[in-house]
């Protein structure tokens, strides 16, 4: 018991030299600060951590949003006069509307190789018949920039909407395909070419929803989500058109097929007919032949 006892002593007494040493207690003070710091400094940067991934949709979610917006934006653009001046020029030549009256319709033919043609856009020239800087009616992208031998040079712009926009008769081109153009942003010169030469410096400038040429004065200053319905309604239009026009030639065998059983039936009476009046004539041919044979006898 006693050894156990000494031992107790000598240990209690070793830990109260140790602590008694002046380096112990700020040594302790040290590491506890050291660790309480550490603490909080991880702790700051886990928060941050979990703020910056709180954020992160949001901002991915309004980058998505920003291109929409601007497309957005460009489907609101309204069909504008190609021209850098609009008030100085005027249409010349009108798209060819086949209800319009018969006068107008006659004005919107072009005369070209001893032919009419339907005017498939409208001719704007200026007043004093000069050239005049050409614009983009819309913003879009420049799918073809040529210079063909009798329209000139020829502008294709495509935009949202599947919407294309041509510009022909220019006399320079200022734009190449691929290029990506603004709306009222200069893209050329009005010019002559063969085709319209009654014109004179004109541009000839369309309109054309999937590939079909629409009257650009229908939907000018107005929306281009605008071009679509009526094009839409032509359409169903044209299809019922072509619906009704089988059925029409359908009938029209079946009237052929009643006049043929009509003939069909008729004819075996005729052929009788035939047949008396063959044997009638017969008979009275040989009537006169028997009187002679008598006068004779």
């Amino acid at each position: 018991m006693r050894e156990e006892e000494k031992k107790r002593t000598s240990q209690n007494t070793k830990f109260q030299q140790f602590f008694r040493k002046r380096w112990v207690f700020p040594a302790i003070y040290l590491m506890s600060a050291a660790v309480i710091l550490t603490a909080v400094l991880w702790y700051q940067s886990i928060s941050n951590n979990v703020a910056e991934d709180l954020q992160t949709p949001d901002q991915g979610e309004n980058a998505m949003n920003d291109p929409e917006a601007v497309e957005v934006n460009a489907l609101k653009e309204n069909v504008k006069m190609p021209a850098l001046d609009p008030d100085a020029v005027s249409v010349v030549k009108k798209f060819y509307d086949p209800n319009a009256s018969t006068e107008e319709q006659e004005a919107a033919l072009v005369s070209y190789n001893n032919s009419y043609r339907m005017n498939k856009g409208i001719d704007i020239a200026n007043e004093d018949q000069k050239q005049f800087d050409v614009v983009a009616s819309l913003s879009g992208t420049v799918t073809k920039a040529t210079k063909d031998p009798i329209l000139g040079y020829v502008v294709e712009i495509e935009h949202e909407n599947d919407v294309v926009t041509v510009y022909q008769s220019l006399a320079e081109a200022n734009v190449q395909a691929g290029d990506k153009v603004e709306q009222n942003e200069l893209i050329g010169k009005a010019g002559k070419n063969l085709y319209n030469e009654e014109d004179g410096n004109h541009l000839h400038f369309e309109i054309r929803q999937n590939g079909t040429a629409i009257n650009p004065l229908t939907y000018m200053d107005k929306p281009v989500t605008s071009i679509e319905e009526p094009v839409q309604e032509e359409a169903t239009q044209e299809e019922a058109t072509q619906e009704e026009a089988p059925s029409e030639d359908a009938e029209a065998p079946k009237e052929d097929a009643e006049a043929d059983d009509k003939s069909a039936e008729e004819s075996p009476e005729s052929d009788k007919d035939a047949q008396k009046g063959e044997t009638e004539g017969s008979e009275q041919s040989n009537e006169p032949e028997a009187s002679n044979n008598t006068l004779n006898s």
